[in-house]
């Protein structure tokens, strides 16, 4: 689990996060949804100790982010898988190179024992036969999955996902989706996905935290949200096509 208690991010004077306090709960999938400026990727660069805070906490089970040394901070983030936005894969190496990049990077496991891992994960994320392939040779939705793959071969506590659907179409943005949900509840890992994608929040929203202008003005389930009576959320849920041709904006009785 990861804790933020009232957490403030101010550039030149002005507050960019602003008191913000919630959990990221293990074995679930935890989304960042918000506006455009509304501080998501700043909240995740600050989990990354990317930005450093001006107040509050962010607490890796026991551990405060701000109080760990240089070699504390290795090691937490060796506990960490990323799946970047465009997947960020290596376009010199193989699918099964890209994937043994961290093994090999951060771990002493010997070359067989590499290899078996790697393997298991390539099945696990169905990219079977492809594991001479090069990203260019690849699909979308199959760099994605090389990315997953990559994130989490290394069975890591922590997993950070930066709109991992941009670029796809419904239907492989859902096989995505759903693959890191999976995995998710599998491997017990504590995931957070900042995204766009209303679709996301329906298929896999089991925690949503909707930021507004810096703060936190909401949070719940994928449930919850449909029904919330928080005008920010109404707004920004109503301005999404996906939620308009639900057609839920009727007058039925709204709760929290």
């Amino acid at each position: 689990m990861i804790q933020i208690e009232k957490l403030n991010k101010q550039f030149n004077g002005n507050y960019v996060l602003k008191n913000i306090t919630t959990t990221f709960e293990v074995g679930k999938t935890n989304l960042i949804i918000g506006e455009s400026g509304s501080g998501k990727t700043v909240l995740v660069k600050c989990m990354l100790r990317l930005h450093q805070i001006d107040s509050g906490d962010i607490i890796y089970e026991n551990r405060r982010l701000r109080d760990l040394d240089d070699e504390d901070l290795i090691d937490l983030r060796e506990q960490m898988g990323m799946v970047f936005q465009g997947s960020a894969l290596f376009d010199s190496m193989t699918v099964e190179e890209n994937i043994a990049f961290p093994l090999k990077m951060h771990t002493k496991k010997s070359k067989d024992e590499i290899l078996e891992l790697t393997e298991r994960i390539i099945q696990r994320v169905n990219l079977l036969n492809s594991n001479k392939k090069f990203p260019s040779e690849l699909s979308g939705g199959m760099q994605k999955r090389v990315a997953i793959a990559r994130a989490v071969v290394s069975k890591p506590k922590y997993l950070f996902c930066d709109e991992p659907n941009s670029g796809l179409d419904p239907y492989t943005a859902m096989l995505i989706d759903n693959l890191i949900a999976e995995i998710t509840q599998e491997y017990q890992i504590t995931t957070i996905i900042n995204t766009h994608d209303m679709n996301s929040v329906l298929e896999i929203g089991e925690k949503i935290i909707f930021l507004k202008g810096g703060q936190k003005n909401w949070q719940g389930t994928k449930h919850e949200i449909m029904n919330s009576s928080t005008q920010e959320v109404r707004d920004f849920l109503y301005s999404n096509k996906v939620f308009r041709e639900l057609g839920k904006y009727v007058d039925t009785p709204k709760t929290e």
